[in-house]
């Protein structure tokens, strides 16, 4: 199945439109990022590092620094800043602090058949893959044609947050295969009900 199309409750999903609310996502319908594997899969079908990227050095508080960055991000996206609002300035801050770590290093070496393909220098550090996911959402929030194409999801309970991106800005869900099939789906039945 191809990513982004996910109908699995626990099959990860990047069709957000951006790298930092595709995290957000992995929260439903369910913790999505609930070991150690999962998170590998996660960073790796995200583009965070190429296919094949060694990641078995990744330690259990990779979990909690992704699960944490991830709350921040949400709190940041979902709010709408006020004054002295002292949750936001909290995750604001945080986000800040963990930008400031260098992203991984890639470099282009030649592949099996001679194309160049892209590799890291070495494994990743945690914080070198939390920082371009924050940099990715302090790009985002400081964006304002960005920020004002993000758009929540209006799948009945989804609270996927995504960037739309389509012609005319008229996207209505995360996702036309899942939430918005599901509404067709629910419309036909309507429809079939009245009519009997």
């Amino acid at each position: 199945m191809a990513l982004g199309t996910a109908t699995d409750p626990y099959e990860l999903r990047f069709d957000t439109g951006r790298i930092c609310l595709d995290l957000i996502a992995t929260t439903h319908p369910v913790e999505r990022l609930g070991s150690l594997d999962a998170l590998r899969a996660w960073i790796t079908g995200s583009g965070l590092v190429p296919p094949g990227t060694p990641l078995a050095h990744a330690d259990p508080s990779w979990l909690t620094g992704f699960r944490e960055l991830r709350c921040e991000t949400a709190r940041l996206v979902r709010a709408r800043p006020a004054p002295r609002a002292r949750p936001y300035d909290l995750a604001l801050a945080r986000v800040n602090e963990l930008a400031l770590a260098a992203p991984p290093a890639p470099r282009a070496v030649p592949g099996e058949d001679g194309v160049l393909v892209r590799e890291l220098t070495g494994p990743p550090r945690c914080s070198a893959l939390l920082g371009a996911l924050a940099r990715d959402a302090v790009e985002l929030l400081t964006d304002p044609v960005a920020r004002a194409g993000l758009r929540q999801c209006e799948g009945d309970n989804c609270p996927i947050v995504y960037l739309d991106t389509s012609r005319g800005r008229r996207r209505r869900w995360c996702s036309s295969e899942i939430c918005g099939n599901r509404e067709r789906v629910a419309r036909h039945r309507r429809r079939a009900a009245l009519a009997r």
